[in-house]
Formats: structure tokens, sequence, C-alpha cells
């Protein structure tokens, strides 16, 4: 029978609709969304970056975004000849919702010049986080210190974290969809070595690439030395944290996965083969129901295990990574592990379906659908989690296309609609491999009839019956090693005339090419969700960058010399004049400050002594005084003034006209920005 193209409407008009009502649900989650975090951001400190104090701290301050994990170690502060001036004894300051954390520094008065704060630290979400900034005594100077251009968690080290990261996203998507397709789809692909192959090799993934994340996590958090993997100490500093609890409770529940595929691949698959020898006639009707009825007993069974297995390995993520921490972790835990159980049935599926399709000739077409309506129902849960998430972890329109994690996300959800676009395409070939079930089975049907007729005909051959030249039967002892030997044959026979019938199919052959394409796309998927888990969020990336607009800065902000006048009389004689002031370029950063004093007559007017200091009151820094230097009679200047952040500040002249004779003005001035 020449099969008809069907329709392109069987799955892909749903798949339309809950796109378009998935769009319109993301865009007024993000229209109104409120801050939020994942990973943990410096949001404050004390001193603040590139402040200029006029005498020296007891103590430096961190303020973060939410909990993170530091040691003694994790705040360093040098000096500007690189040399460790704190205590090295942290002291934990957070309460009442505030994570703050703080290192004395050495008494006995610290010299003048630029210091350095490195920090680093664990944030909530497990991933590692690292900073540094700089602030002055006195006046800003040249430093020693050289930090490291490597990011947290990068260099080597992050790169094997990243390939173990994806290895376990692999093998759990190999392990958990492998045997929801054989339970779910396919009974008797159980007994298929093949796709025994195919969900062993997930959970070996799987073990070898979480051992490898439980040793690689002292380096990848810390010293970021390959060496370090060694460390014992680190080792048991490690199973202490979440992330090393996740992992280890991870490593115990494949424990029970394996018990789980022994009764899967023993009992199970017999149960199946028993059953098929069943319908050849091998057993009683009433046998046969109870081999049913076992069987369904144990389905049941091990879907509920399994079941309990895989939501527990992948609760292991949940409890340690992004939905462990920031907005809802009560309802984001449980929806994460959904996403991830509909990524396992959907993708795994997919892979169990590729491998059957290549290897397992016995594959028929009610699996391929029963695996059609599955993996509709998995992408419907991985849409309407998958929007949560997004609305959690991004939050703003401008967070979806101006931070990487928005821009990985964009990319993720294209992939996954041309991977939806390629599934519906697999859907027609589907739809044509049904149409061609009449023909297959029939010459199925003819292949099996073939076989017989060899086999009796051997038979015949054998015992000369049949052929007229029949003789009294004479018993014969029957040779088992012959009867073992023609019994494969005529197996492996049936199965290479079924395989050539079936791949002689262009249904299969097409349905084999699409799903191949589907594998494909799902590969650099994966890829781009390892990337994601690895990437700080959307909206603490956008939080982060508004916390630092209120910090100072190393940089500068822009802006436009300040040139101002200002009267004084300080009450004595030649007391009256003004002072004109120029302030260049006016920018936070390195100015020079040119002061021009004048007499009621408009000439230069000499006077002993000037002084000037600058505050923002806003963000409570100064007063810092500028060291001002006579050049002429009534001119006076400083150069390399630092302004460390744009903003309103107040400038404070005082002049003294004689020994008892002085006053002090104030001006607001706008410098920066």
């Amino acid at each position: 029978m020449t099969a008809t193209a069907p329709r392109f409407g069987t799955l892909g008009t749903p798949l339309v609709r809950l796109l378009l009502v998935t769009a319109a649900l993301l865009g007024a989650l993000l229209v109104g969304a409120t801050p939020a975090s994942a990973h943990a951001a410096l949001t404050g400190s004390n001193p603040k970056d590139g402040a200029v104090l006029a005498t020296a701290p007891k103590d430096v301050t961190l303020t973060f975004s939410e909990q993170v994990a530091m040691g003694n170690d994790s705040i360093r502060v040098l000096d500007p000849k690189s040399k460790r001036v704190d205590s090295g004894r942290l002291r934990d300051l957070s309460g009442a919702g505030v994570v703050r954390y703080s290192v004395s520094l050495q008494t006995g008065g610290l010299a003048k010049g630029t210091y350095t704060v490195a920090w680093q630290a664990v944030s909530a979400d497990s991933h590692p986080i690292a900073g540094a900034f700089t602030f002055s005594i006195g006046a800003p100077s040249r430093t020693a210190v050289a930090l490291p251009n490597q990011e947290a968690g990068g260099g080597l080290v992050g790169t094997l974290y990243g390939i173990a990261r994806y290895a376990a996203y692999a093998g759990f998507i190999l392990l958990a969809g492998g045997a929801a397709f054989i339970l779910a789809c396919w009974r008797d692909g159980a007994g298929e070595r093949p796709l025994q192959r195919l969900i062993v090799r997930g959970w070996v993934t799987l073990i070898a690439a979480t051992l490898a994340m439980l040793l690689l996590r002292t380096p990848y958090t810390g010293s970021g030395e390959l060496a370090d993997v060694l460390d014992l100490g680190g080792l048991k500093a490690v199973l202490e944290t979440k992330t090393g609890t996740a992992l280890v409770s991870r490593l115990l529940l494949l424990g029970a996965a394996a018990l789980f595929l022994a009764v899967l691949f023993g009992a199970y698959a017999r149960r199946g083969a028993e059953a098929e020898r069943t319908g050849r006639g091998e057993r009683a009707e009433r046998g046969e129901q109870e081999s049913r009825a076992d069987k369904n007993d144990l389905t049941f069974g091990l879907a509920i295990g399994g079941t309990v297995i895989t939501a527990g390995i992948a609760g292991s993520w949940a409890l340690s990574e992004h939905a462990s921490t920031g907005l809802q972790p009560g309802i984001a835990m449980p929806v994460d592990v959904l996403h991830m159980l509909a990524v396992a049935t959907w993708l795994g599926g997919l892979a169990a379906v590729l491998v059957a399709l290549y290897r397992t000739p016995s594959l028929d077409r009610t699996a391929v659908l029963r695996f059609s309506r599955l993996a509709f129902v998995s992408v419907v849960v991985l849409t309407l989690t998958g929007v949560y998430q997004s609305w959690r972890q991004v939050g703003s329109w401008s967070a979806l296309t101006g931070t990487s994690y928005g821009r990985l996300l964009l990319i993720k959800v294209g992939l996954v609609a041309v991977l939806v676009a390629a599934a519906a395409i697999s859907r027609r070939w589907t739809t044509r491999l049904a149409e061609s079930t009449e023909s297959t089975s029939a010459s199925t049907s003819a292949t099996a009839a073939e076989t017989a007729a060899e086999t009796a005909a051997e038979a015949k051959s054998d015992t000369g019956v049949g052929t007229g030249t029949e003789t009294a039967p004479e018993p014969e002892a029957v040779d088992p090693e012959r009867a073992a030997q023609l019994a494969r044959q005529q197996v492996a026979l049936a199965t290479a005339r079924r395989k050539r019938v079936r791949d002689a199919d262009p249904a299969r052959t097409g349905l084999r090419r699409s799903v191949l394409a589907e594998a494909g796309i799902a590969v650099v998927l994966l890829a781009v969700t390892t990337a994601l888990t690895s990437t700080e969020p959307g909206r603490t990336e956008e939080n982060a960058a508004r916390a630092s607009g209120s910090q100072a800065s190393t940089g500068t902000a822009p802006g436009k010399p300040v040139d101002f006048a200002v009267g004084f009389d300080t009450g004595g004689a030649n007391g009256k004049g003004t002072v004109l002031m120029n302030v260049s370029p006016g920018s936070s950063g390195a100015n020079a400050l040119r002061i021009q004093v004048n007499g009621p007559d408009g000439r230069p007017l000499d006077v002993p002594e000037v002084k000037v200091s600058f505050t923002l009151t806003e963000q409570a820094i100064g007063p810092l005084p500028a060291r001002l230097a006579r050049s002429a009679p009534g001119r006076w200047g400083a150069d390399n003034i630092q302004i460390p952040l744009p903003g309103e500040w107040r400038i404070l002249l005082t002049v003294r006209t004689s020994d008892i004779d002085q006053t002090s003005v104030e001006k607001n001035v706008k410098i920066g920005g």
C-alpha cells in the first residue's frame, strides 16, 4: 500500500497554541516582576570602593545580597607593597536579613597610600564569586598588588568542572529517560541489549561525573589549582557544605538506581520473554493471564520506585543550585525537579527511540506512538515550568536582552522551538509508519512463513519423510549441539530478513533521520542549559549593577570643568574679597584644583592660608582635604585631587587673611555625571 503524506497538524497546532500562550504568560510575568536574586552579589562595603580616607579604618566590612560561605582567608587587605594588613580572622555580622562579614585591620596605624581588598566566597547556589576594590588613606598612591586575571571558577579547573556538569546532565537524561521509555512505551525493550547498554552507560556517566565534581569542588571554589583535587582536608570541607551533601546524596541514590536496573533488565526482561513464549502456545491460557498480571504488578512497582529515585536525583540539583536560593525557593525547588524530569523523559526517550530505530528491528509503531504522546506531555510540563523559571531568574525585559543569562535563555528558547518543529516532522513520519504497517506486517508474515517452510524442508531432508524414500523410523539420538546451532541460525535468518524489510520502509528511514536531527539539536540544547546553570542570573546581574552604581568606582564618570566664585569677609583689615575656583576636568577620579583670591578691586590678594575640603554627604564620604600649594600671590593650586564618586559635593573653603582673621564658606557643586 502506498503511503500518502499526512497533513501537518497532528502535533503542530496544539504546540503552536501552547507556545503563543507561553509567550503571553512570560510577557505578563516579566512586566510585573519584582527584584530578587540567585547568585550572591556584593552590594556594599566599608570603606567604599575608591574612597579616600583621612584616617585609617579599624576594619573592612562587606555586605552581600544573600547568604554566602566565607572562611578566614576569604577577605584579604593588602597595602601598597602587597603585604597583608588584615588580622585573618573573619567576623560574621549578619542579622535582620542583612548578610555582612568583617575583618579587622592591624593596629598601630597604617601608612598612607592605596590599599586593595580582595575577597572570594561561595554563593548559596554553589557558584564561586570573587572581586576586589581599593581605598586610600590620605591620598591615592601606586600599588604593587597584582590580582589574578582569572575569574572565580575559571581556568582549567573551571573547564573540567563544566565538562563534568554537562556529563552529569547527559547521564541523568539517558538513565531516567531510557528507563521511562521502556516502562511507559515499550516494555519488550527491557530485553534489548542496545537499550540496556544505553541506560547503563548513562548510569556510569552520571556516577563518574558526580565523583569528578566532588573532587574538583575544592579547587573550583578556592585556589583554582588542579593539584588540589588530592587535598583530603579540602574534600572534608566540601562534604560539610550544601553542595557536597547533595553530591553524596546523588551517589547514594545511584546505588539504589543500580538495584532498579538489575530488576528491570533481569526479572522484568525475563517476564517479557516468558510472555512472548506464552503467546506461541507453550503455556496454557491460565498461565498466560497469570504471567501478564505478574508483569503488570512488576511494571507498576518499577514505575513507582523509579520515579522516586529519579526525583531524588533531580532534587540533588534543585537543592544546591539556582532553585535553592533567591525568590520563592519553596516553590522553585519542586518546579525545578519537574522541569528536569520532563527534560529527561523527552530527551532521554528520544535517545532511546534513536537507538531502537537503528539497532532493534523489533521496535513497533505502537511504541513510537506512545512515546510521541509522552513527549507531548513532557513538552507541556517543560514549557510551564520553564516560564516560571525564566520569570524568576530574569525578571525584566531589559535583563532578557541586556545580560548574559538572558541572552543564553533566548538561545535556549530558540533551540527548544527548533526541537519542537523537528518533533512535529518526526510525528509526520510516525503517521506514515502507521499507514505502512499493513504492508510491513504482510512482509513480516511472509518472511515467517518462508522461514517455517525452510525449516520443515530441512527437517524432512534429515528424516527422509516426504521424499519418496521413506523407511521405517529408527530411533536415533538427536544431537543437542546441532539442534542449538540450527535454532540460532533460524533466529539470525529471521532477524536479518525482518531487518531488511524494516529498513526498506521509507517511513522508517525518514523517522530515523528526523529523530537523529532532534538528537543533534538536543546535544546543543543541553550544552546551553549547562552554561545557564553556571551563569549569573539576569536579576542578580542587574541588581549588582545598580548596587555598584552607588559604590565608589575605580573608573571615572564623565563631567565638565566646574567654575564658580564665592565671596568672603574675615572681618579684619583687607578681609574682604572673592575666591575664583576651577575643578578640572570635573569628573570622578583625578582632578586639578586652581584657586585665585581677589581683593575688592579685582586684583590678586595675597593671603597667608587657603584650605579646601570636599564632602559627599549622600554617601557619607569625606571631608577629603586638598593639599594646596601657593604658586603666586593670590594663586593656589593642587594636582591629583581624587573625587571617588560623581554627585553633589559640598566644598568647604577657609580663607585666613591674618593671624587671627579667617572665615569659612560652603558651596555645593555637582562634579561628574
